[in-house]
C-alpha cells in the first residue's frame, strides 16, 4: 500500500495569461495531486490529511472518494480551505500565492504506517502543528520499515533558513528524495539520502542512486501550463516502485537499465500533464501509450 501524506487545496486559476483573467477554482495541493495521480496510474493509495468541510473540501473529498482512493484516515473539520492563488507566465510556468491562515489542513494529526511507501511533501511540512506531526509520522514509519519518499516541493513563502532546516532534520528517515533542479541550491548536501530524483524542466529527470547517476530527456510537447508537473512525477515514481513489488532493499538495488525505465515512465507521464490544463494526470494506459 503507498500512503500519501498532506494536504488538499483549491488553485484558483487564471482562465488567460492575463494579471487580471477570472480565476477558475481548480482541486490541488501537492500530496492530493500524487493521491490521485497514483490512483489513475492504478496504484492502491491511501490518502491521510484533513479537509474542511466546506464546499471546497467536499468537492476533495468527493474527488478522492470517486478516484477509489482509501479515506479511512481522513479526517474533516469546520476550517475553511487552503486556497492558492496561481498566475501563469508566458512560458506556461505557475506562481502561487498562498492563503493558509487557520485552513484545516494545519490541524492533520497523521498516523504512521508499519510498511509500504509513504509519500510526504509540500505546503504540509510548512505550516504548524501539523508540519510537526508529520515529521514524527515519516520517522515513525521508517522505523516500521515503510520506504519514506520526501517532495519539499518549495514555495517562496516557505524558502527560508528555517524550514530549510526542518527539511534536512527529516531526511534520516527518507530513502527517495524528489526534487526540482530549482531546489537543489535550496536543501544544500543530501548525500545522505540514498536516492535522489531531480526533475529538470525539459531538460528532463536525472537520478543519483546506489548503482551511479542517469539522466534521460524530457518528451517534446506543446505545454499548456506546469501544474501537477512534479506531483506527476513523484506518483509515476512510486507507481513504478510499488509495482515491482521493491522494498527498501529491493529499490537500492536497481541498476540503471531498471531505472532508464522508470525515469522514462516518469517524464512521459509528466508530459501528459503539461499538455493539458491544470493538474490532470494520465491514466497508466496512456502513459504506456506515450512511450510505446
Amino acid at each position: 500500500m503507498i500512503t500519501v501524506y498532506g494536504e488538499g487545496l483549491i488553485d484558483l486559476v487564471p482562465a488567460r495569461p492575463e494579471p487580471l483573467a477570472p480565476l477558475v477554482p481548480s482541486l490541488g495541493g501537492g500530496p492530493f495531486n500524487v493521491a490521485r495521480a497514483l490512483s489513475r496510474l492504478g496504484s492502491p493509495v491511501a490518502f491521510q490529511s484533513r479537509l474542511s468541510t466546506d464546499a471546497f473540501g467536499a468537492a476533495l473529498t468527493q474527488s478522492l472518494h470517486d478516484a477509489s482512493v482509501d479515506l479511512s484516515a481522513l479526517t474533516r473539520g469546520p476550517e475553511p480551505t487552503t486556497l492558492a492563488v496561481t498566475s501563469l507566465r508566458p512560458d506556461g510556468s505557475a506562481a502561487y500565492t498562498f492563503y493558509t491562515g487557520g485552513t484545516a489542513d494545519r490541524f492533520a494529526e497523521p498516523t504512521p504506517v508499519p510498511g509500504g511507501y509513504a509519500v510526504f511533501g509540500t505546503v504540509s511540512l510548512a505550516l504548524e502543528p501539523a508540519a510537526s506531526r508529520y515529521a514524527a509520522a515519516a520517522a515513525a514509519s521508517a522505523a516500521a520499515g515503510a520506504v519514506v519518499c520526501l517532495d519539499p516541493n518549495i514555495r517562496p513563502f516557505y524558502a527560508t533558513d528555517s524550514h530549510r532546516e526542518f527539511l534536512r532534520s527529516t531526511l534520516d528517515s527518507v530513502t527517495v528524495l524528489k526534487m526540482s533542479d530549482e531546489e537543489v541550491a535550496f536543501m544544500g548536501d543530501v548525500s545522505a539520502v540514498p536516492i535522489v530524483v531531480t526533475t529538470l524542466g525539459a531538460k528532463g529527470i536525472s537520478v543519483r542512486a546506489p548503482f551511479g547517476t542517469l539522466r534521460v530527456p524530457a518528451p517534446e510537447v506543446a505545454v499548456a501550463d506546469t501544474i501537477g508537473a512534479g506531483d506527476t512525477v513523484m506518483a509515476a515514481l512510486v507507481h513504478e516502485f510499488d509495482s515491482r513489488g521493491l522494498d527498501k532493499q529491493g529499490l537500492l538495488a536497481l541498476g540503471e537499465n531498471d531505472w532508464r525505465a522508470i525515469l522514462h515512465f516518469a517524464a512521459a507521464a509528466a508530459a501528459l500533464t503539461v499538455s493539458r490544463r491544470g493538474a490532470n494526470t494520465p491514466t497508466r494506459a496512456e502513459v504506456l501509450a506515450a512511450c510505446s
